[in-house]
């Protein structure tokens, strides 16, 4: 073999998702061998034999190594049995475990493809609801909201922050928006699909106790106008009227309800307006 052959390596990542897997442990294992020149070919979403033999193929003019991650039991025997024929080295990342797994449970696996992808995509979406949420937190930014899947309208202590930090856990891109007595809603909040804007509502004896255990908690004067039942009236008045006035809007009454279940009734009337399909229920 010649000294380009042996200083240059390239190494085949077969997967039928997106090859993290493969990548990551192959990556760990790398750093052991600073000296060589290795490339790293990714093969994602293969789900057939022909791809596998195609690949296989190509590893063996390459005079390389396969690593591989699939789910199915079929691609993993193929793939074992076609680099065994060649004498092509190769890892099974995934089979042993699977294998070992099954044995320690009892149960067959369930060969779930591409499911790792699929988790990925979930935590991705979440943490970018998430941060997404607390940007939008409070009116405190306008920008991009007609990216919210959500957008929730209502007076100080309504469960606005709660509800949109809970719903993006879940996944959702949430703004709430406060209601100010006297201020005009932002332009901005009637540029966007006015299906997605929820109104929320209180019942005035439960806001004033809210109000007030607020203000002691943070040692502040719980007499003062903000948790003063004449304020609170003013403000339910002026969220009432707004809601009347933007009928498109549904109104939910949060007094003494859960978080989980008025979390759960808004998406379920959003999902249906916007003709989402009921998979985004949680």
């Amino acid at each position: 073999m010649s000294s380009e052959q042996q200083s240059n390596h390239t190494i085949f990542l077969l997967s039928d998702g997106t090859g993290e897997t493969a990548v990551t442990m192959i990556r760990a294992a790398l750093v052991q061998y600073d000296a060589q020149e290795i490339h790293i070919q990714r093969c994602k979403n293969i789900r057939s034999e022909e791809q596998v033999q195609s690949l296989v193929d190509e590893c063996f003019e390459k005079r390389g190594m396969i690593a591989y991650t699939f789910a199915s039991p079929t691609l993993r025997q193929k793939t074992a049995d076609l680099c065994l024929e060649k004498s092509i080295p190769a890892i099974d990342f995934l089979g042993p475990l699977i294998e070992k797994l099954d044995h320690f449970f009892g149960v067959p696996s369930a060969k779930k493809v591409g499911a790792l992808r699929q988790t990925d995509d979930m935590y991705f979406k979440r943490i970018e609801a998430i941060e997404y949420t607390v940007r939008h937190d409070d009116g405190k930014t306008l920008n991009e909201l007609d990216k919210a899947d959500i957008v929730l309208v209502g007076i100080s202590r309504t469960s606005k922050t709660p509800l949109s930090i809970f719903l993006s856990h879940k996944g959702w891109k949430v703004a709430n928006i406060p209601l100010v007595l006297g201020a005009p809603l932002p332009e901005q909040l009637f540029k966007i699909d006015q299906r997605k804007i929820v109104g929320l509502i209180i019942d005035i004896n439960s806001l004033q106790r809210i109000r007030k255990n607020r203000l002691e908690k943070f040692g502040q004067d719980s007499g003062g106008e903000y948790a003063s039942i004449q304020q609170i009236l003013k403000e339910i008045e002026y969220a009432e009227g707004l809601f009347k006035q933007n009928k498109r809007w549904p109104v939910f009454n949060v007094t003494e309800r859960a978080l989980e279940e008025t979390a759960s009734e808004i998406v379920r009337i959003i999902a249906s307006r916007m003709g989402w399909p009921e998979s985004v229920l949680f």
